[in-house]
C-alpha cells in the first residue's frame, strides 16, 4: 500500500474507532449513571466496574465489526485477547475512579473523563497492534 493511502486507511480506521468509542463511552457512562442514580450504589468503582462490562462488550463488537473491519481471526481468540486488554485497562479505570472518588472524594464524572482519557490511549493502540492485527 503506498504511503498516501496507509495514512488514509489509518485516518479512517482511527475515526471509526473515535465513533465507536463515543457509542461504547455513552453506554459506559449511562450505565454507571443509572448504577448510582437509579440503584444507589454506594462506591463509585464498584458502579463503574460493573458499566465497564456494557462499555467493553459494546466496544468489542464495534471494533471488530466496524473499526478494524475485514480483519483476519477468530471471533474467539479476538475476543480473548480483547477481554485481558479490557480487563487490564477496566482495573487501571476503576483504580482511578477509586482514587478520584471514592479517596479523594472529588465528582465522579470528571473522575471518569480522566479514567476513559487513559482508557483511549491505550485500547487503540492495543487493539491496533494486539487484537485486530
Amino acid at each position: 500500500m503506498p504511503p498516501a493511502a496507509a495514512h488514509d486507511a489509518l485516518g479512517g480506521q482511527f475515526l471509526r474507532y473515535l465513533i465507536n468509542g463515543l457509542v461504547a463511552t455513552a453506554v459506559h457512562y449511562g450505565v454507571l449513571r443509572f448504577n448510582i442514580e437509579v440503584l444507589h450504589m454506594s462506591l463509585a468503582a464498584a458502579a463503574n466496574a460493573l458499566a465497564a462490562v456494557f462499555g467493553i462488550a459494546t466496544s468489542f463488537l464495534g471494533s471488530r465489526y466496524f473499526v478494524f473491519r475485514g480483519r483476519q481471526g477468530s471471533v474467539a481468540c479476538q475476543g480473548a485477547l480483547f477481554l485481558l486488554v479490557y480487563a487490564v485497562i477496566a482495573m487501571l479505570h476503576a483504580l482511578v475512579m477509586y482514587v478520584w472518588a471514592d479517596r479523594f472524594g472529588l465528582d465522579y464524572r470528571i473522575g471518569f473523563l480522566l479514567a476513559t482519557g487513559m482508557q483511549m490511549a491505550f485500547s487503540f493502540l492495543a487493539n491496533k497492534f494486539v487484537v485486530f492485527r
